[in-house]
């Protein structure tokens, strides 16, 4: 938000230094990010007046203009068209830095002779002084400019840029940055006074006003000016939209620019004359319903935006940006300004939905209050009528069908010393509060107010507010120091926080990379992992309100954003890619809010080693995979079992269950080649899924504390013969719980000639230890016939010959 000081001290005198206004509204939380001052540039400018003009001898679109400059005169050669006699003007003497009007390079005027005339100055456009990019005549200044002035000191000006909050509104108008910066300064607030004659018929014969959606359009005010004459605003006027960063078009929209600037109410402008059924109504859109803006695009609508419409068709995107067709031409005569207050939601999706914004609906989508509409309008009618010399209609339209009455707030002084940890006085508390309108009512209790709230002040609704406000009022850098009066607290348990940094360690340790993507999805990409269902089958959460299609719904799985993100790593990456994500999942609930679980995710893809020396590279398989599980769990302390599972976005037969006990935490496996290419990804992938909440619920148990073994161990290895579907899980499930036995790993597999049909040949290395004494043979072989028996017995196994 840009603030000219010149137009703010019409509200609010100024009695401090640029630098103390500056600090002090950054300190209240309007933070001034940078400051603008404007005739830095113009030494050796003054205000002259135009005395004579004359013919160039030797040029005949050349004039020999005469200024008087107080106690000089002057003559220059000017080519503008519009020089007159009479005209105040602003003019450069030799030395002074302008801007060319045809290089834009800021250049020295030096004395000239042009078309052997000489001149040593010159009469200046906006342009050459940097006011706007106007460069087709001189710049014409009011007729009381005081002749022989410097221009700086009568045009110079200081523009502030203010970083406006979305929770202040109200400040986004020079009143609202008046109000802050009385009740910063002490200063007193001067409004300006509307008032204007009416005449003619009645405004509400002459056009009728509808709201059909009272929950998107809370307040709907119309006046009705007749008569008017289209033309270029007056110099102050544009001089405050140019400060402002707006540009003059004419007195119409330039008043509606300038009362929204003024006041913070949008405005709108309607040629009443192309209005049809003399009409006004405030609807949604029609389904296919299509309007051209005033940028000149064809913008097709929909039921989400909320139009304003004659009786025959929409004119006008409510909140956002007026119709072309009613759109105000020299050619007008007759005017229908609009102000109307309109729901913050439906502006906002409405200007996504067209991808269009505009200053309106800047500030409409912040929330306005529903009290501005009517005073901002009375003033627009004012300025149009002075400025245009049209004649306003008796009566303005006020459609409020959602007027609401503020109850006050119940204010307990001692709040201030609660919130802000210091000692303010009843007094100073009420003249803080009342300096920016609110209204203390006094209670039973001489420590207690009940607070009227002032109608601009959207955003004030609890007793917390309230002291945020004296708060600013005092300064937050006036508040005291103090050292905390308690130890800090230790930090409390939690113990999903610790498992999930855990699990950031090992699977960094791994050779994973950890990625975040959005908890929102769509449909279409969750049915990539499950391409046989119907999108109606998929049980889902919806956004009530989605920003776009690509985020309509809540996940249901973490396997569909990381598979996203290794396709897109696999496009710009070649070798093995490991990624993982620790986040929430989201699974409907019936009548209630989603349940929200925490889950583990990782997939692994390419090879296992880059190029190298040492041997060749090795694609990622699924024992890479399982074997990180395995890592995981006994980071732990906790066995793992694999089971064969039937995940249906997984490979049958390269997949497995992972289970702690009778508990299942989750899966790893091969993804399933239909899956890889719904989700082009470039090579097979392996996941894994944990549940961590189960997890969780598994691990966690004290350390217990195993000395090292001071006695050697006894290796055997033994080569068994088993039927195909027995599953090395099944051999060790059978070994793993006999005495003596320290370790049991797979050593080889064989499938083929040597060995039966049907058959396949497993070698398994066991590691025999005791932690008392060496072990001997004799001992060994017990423990290992029992084994084998008991192999021979529950899964058909021998030893192979």
């Amino acid at each position: 938000m840009k603030v000219s000081l010149r137009w703010l001290s019409d509200y609010v005198d100024i009695s401090v230094p640029l630098e103390k206004i500056t600090e002090r509204l950054t300190l209240a939380g309007l933070e001034v990010s940078s400051t603008e001052v404007v005739g830095e540039s113009w030494e050796h400018v003054f205000v002259a007046r135009v005395v004579e003009v004359n013919a160039h001898p030797n040029a005949d679109r050349l004039r020999l203009v005469t200024v008087d400059l107080g106690k000089q005169r002057t003559t220059v050669v000017c080519g503008a068209p519009n020089v007159a006699v009479g005209q105040k003007i602003a003019f450069a003497k030799l030395g002074a830095r302008l801007i060319d009007g045809h290089s834009s390079k800021v250049v020295e005027l030096k004395p000239a002779k042009i078309r052997g005339v000489a001149s040593e100055g010159m009469v200046c456009s906006e342009k050459e002084l940097g006011i706007s990019d106007s460069h087709e005549g001189i710049m014409v200044l009011p007729g009381d400019a005081p002749v022989g002035k410097p221009l700086a000191e009568y045009l110079g000006d200081t523009v502030l840029d203010l970083d406006i909050t979305p929770n202040r509104p109200d400040c986004l108008s020079v009143i609202g940055i008046a109000r802050e910066v009385a009740a910063l300064t002490g200063g007193k607030l001067r409004l300006p006074e509307v008032c204007y004659q009416e005449a003619g018929n009645p405004t509400g014969s002459m056009v009728s006003v509808e709201v059909v959606e009272p929950a998107l359009c809370s307040r709907y005010c119309a006046s009705l000016i007749t008569g008017v004459k289209i033309g270029p605003s007056p110099q102050w006027i544009q001089q405050r939209l140019l400060s402002s960063g707006m540009r003059p078009i004419n007195n119409i929209v330039d008043v509606t620019n300038y009362v929204m600037l003024e006041y913070g109410q949008p405005l709108h402008a309607f040629d009443y004359s192309q209005l049809r059924g003399r009409k006004i109504i405030v609807r949604r859109a029609a389904k296919g319903e299509v309007i051209t803006s005033l940028d000149g695009v064809e913008r097709a609508l929909s039921p989400e935006i909320l139009v304003i419409a004659d009786g025959e068709r929409a004119v006008a995107v409510a909140g956002i940006m007026g119709g072309l067709d009613t759109e105000v031409t020299e050619n007008a005569t007759d005017i229908l300004i609009e102000s109307a207050n309109f729901n913050q939601a439906v502006i906002h999706r409405g200007s996504l939905a067209l991808k269009l914004s505009s200053e309106a609906s800047l500030r409409f989508e912040k929330g306005l209050s529903r009290e501005l509409p009517l005073m901002a309008l009375k003033r627009a009618t004012q300025l149009m009528a002075e400025l245009t010399g049209g004649c306003v209609a008796k009566g303005i339209i006020d459609a409020y069908p959602g007027k609401q009455e503020r109850k006050p707030i119940s204010f307990a002084i001692s709040e201030v010393r609660r919130l802000l940890g210091m000692e303010v006085g009843v007094d100073e508390i009420k003249r803080a509060l009342e300096s920016l309108g609110f209204d203390c009512g006094h209670t039973e209790d001489p420590l207690q107010f009940n607070v009227g709230v002032p109608w601009w002040r959207t955003d004030v609704t609890c007793a917390a507010d309230l002291v945020e406000e004296v708060a600013r009022i005092l300064g937050y850098d006036n508040i005291p120091t103090t050292m905390l009066s308690a130890p800090i607290p230790e930090r409390g348990l939690n113990p999903m926080l610790d498992l999930r940094r855990t699990l950031r360690d090992v699977l960094v340790n791994c050779g994973f990379q950890e990625v975040l993507t959005y908890s929102l999805t769509n449909q279409e990409v969750l049915c990539k992992l499950t391409p046989q269902r119907t999108l109606a089958g998929l049980a889902l959460v919806r956004v009530a309100n989605p920003m776009s299609k690509d985020y309509e719904y809540l996940r249901t799985t973490l396997r569909a954003n990381v598979l996203s993100t290794l396709a897109r790593n696999q496009r710009h990456q070649e070798g093995g890619i490991r990624i993982f994500e620790i986040g929430k999942i989201f699974l409907p609930r019936e009548g209630a809010l989603p349940y929200e679980k925490e889950m583990l995710c990782g997939v692994l893809s390419g090879v296992e080693r880059g190029l190298s020396w040492q041997g060749k590279a090795e694609a990622i398989d699924f024992f890479a995979a399982k074997g990180v599980v395995e890592v995981l769990l006994l980071r732990l302390r906790l066995a793992g079992d694999f089971r064969a599972s039937n995940d249906e976005t997984l490979c049958p037969g390269v997949s497995a269950d992972i289970y702690v006990g009778k508990e299942k935490l989750g899966v790893v496996g091969e993804l399933y080649p239909r899956a890889c290419r719904n989700f082009d990804l470039s090579d097979t992938a392996f996941l894994f899924e944990i549940d961590l909440e189960k997890l969780l619920s598994l691990a966690g148990k004290p350390m217990k504390y195993e000395p090292t073994p001071r006695y050697p161990s006894t290796t055997r290895d033994v080569a068994l013969l088993v039927d195909e579907p027995i599953m090395y899980q099944q051999i060790y499930s059978a070994i793993k719980d006999f005495s003596l036995i320290s370790q049991v790993t797979p050593v080889d597999l064989y499938i083929g000639e040597q060995v039966p049909s049907g058959k396949k040949s497993i070698a398994v290395r066991i590691v025999y230890q005791s932690f008392t004494h060496t072990l001997t043979d004799e001992e060994v072989d017990k423990v290992q016939r029992q084994i084998l028996d008991k192999l021979e017995r529950d899964l058909g196994a021998s030893l192979r010959a």
